[in-house]
């Protein structure tokens, strides 16, 4: 799918509804593999995957108070006793029907779908999702526009929850070296990822400037899940005040909040309300930019800290080398981490007959 540029282009895999390629003034800036199958092999960080049917963290692996009943989730959290990211086998290891052509409000762009059953993962009730990706250019920058729409179809059950986000890491840093590039030459054109690098080819995104949206995140206790209290972010600038990354601090993996009166205000279905700053990211040794807006109330940023992507063999014995710490930047639109588990924070997510659960973000990248 083209932006009207050829050197800004964009591809995608029916895996996760990936997005496999976003290309800037010709290069790619999400972190990627050369081949669709190393998605389902080497793909424990969850590059580039639609997150699903739930985001981030469920405190305790279990649903209570939902249909009258509790259900139990699958932990795969590491350390910690929660269900990560919609559990072992998630949306984003799942096949969704597309990509599928459209226009969309004018622009070019392609849909996916997804039926997650009844029971998937430990989750209620049957849920129908369609992802929409569209692309176009704006002023010189190169804009992305994704919105998620989930709606429970099934009879099953009359209430369950959900949450969906794409789990980009950014890459801005320097292209490789040429042998390599040559080496890969062949397989760019499917290749992308989620992990955002605004340098691409470097090993860490050490150097990248990033200017959040807010200062205020939600407190953790020891596993990792909200302790209730909004406060602010103890070891980044104020809200605006742009920072960089050095090459082991600071270290980040929190929720960041953008607005606080969520609780009481935030409807199910977001895409309506007005875009909001999250992130911007830019890295001075290639010049590239990347905005990221969205209609949701908070956001994961994550530094990449304990990223770990193997070495992987491709065709004609060439191989990819390993990445690891810092390779990439997670910045990933949500609800609050762990709605599911709060009375009172729960009205974000759970999704009843009847009911759309939405969500749109926007992604504007440029290279100056």
């Amino acid at each position: 799918m083209s932006a009207t540029n050829p050197e800004s282009a964009f591809t995608f895999l029916s895996q996760g509804a990936l997005i496999q390629e976003f290309k800037v003034a010709g290069q790619n800036i999400v972190q990627s593999f050369p081949e669709a199958s190393f998605y389902k092999t080497h793909n424990d960080v969850y590059l580039g995957e639609t997150i699903g049917r739930t985001t981030n963290r469920v405190k305790g692996a279990r649903l209570d108070n939902l249909n009258g009943q509790s259900y139990r989730l699958a932990i795969n959290d590491g350390d910690n006793p929660n269900s990560l990211h919609g559990g072992l086998r998630g949306w984003g290891k799942q096949d969704f029907e597309g990509p599928k052509p459209v226009n969309r409000n004018g622009k070019e762009g392609v849909r996916f779908r997804y039926l997650s059953e009844d029971g998937e993962e430990g989750y209620p009730g049957t849920v129908e999702c369609f992802v929409w990706y569209t692309a176009g250019m704006e002023d010189h920058k190169t804009v992305l526009e994704v919105e998620y729409q989930v709606e429970l179809v099934g009879d099953e059950c009359e209430e369950t929850v959900c949450g969906v986000t794409n789990h980009r890491y950014p890459s801005f840093l320097p292209l490789p070296p040429r042998n390599i590039w040559q080496d890969f030459s062949s397989l760019i054109d499917s290749i992308s990822n989620s992990y955002f690098h605004v340098n691409p080819g470097a090993p860490t995104t050490e150097g990248t400037l990033v200017t959040l949206g807010t200062d205020h995140y939600l407190e953790l206790d020891q596993h990792q899940i909200p302790t209730g209290n909004i406060t602010l972010f103890p070891s980044i600038p104020p809200k605006g005040v742009p920072f960089t990354l050095g090459d082991d601090n600071p270290a980040i993996d929190d929720c960041f909040v953008v607005d606080t009166s969520a609780p009481t205000t935030c409807p199910l279905d977001t895409r309506n309300l007005p875009l909001r700053h999250l992130a911007t990211i830019s890295h001075p040794d290639t010049g590239l930019h990347l905005e990221i807006q969205s209609t949701e109330p908070a956001f994961q940023f994550y530094t990449g800290d304990g990223l770990y992507i193997p070495e992987a063999e491709i065709d004609r014995g060439v191989k990819i080398p390993p990445r690891g710490k810092r390779s990439g930047i997670a910045i990933e639109p949500s609800r609050y981490v762990d709605c599911v588990s709060r009375e009172e924070w729960r009205g974000m997510c759970k999704l009843r007959k009847g009911e759309l659960w939405g969500a749109k973000s926007v992604y504007r990248a440029w290279k100056e």
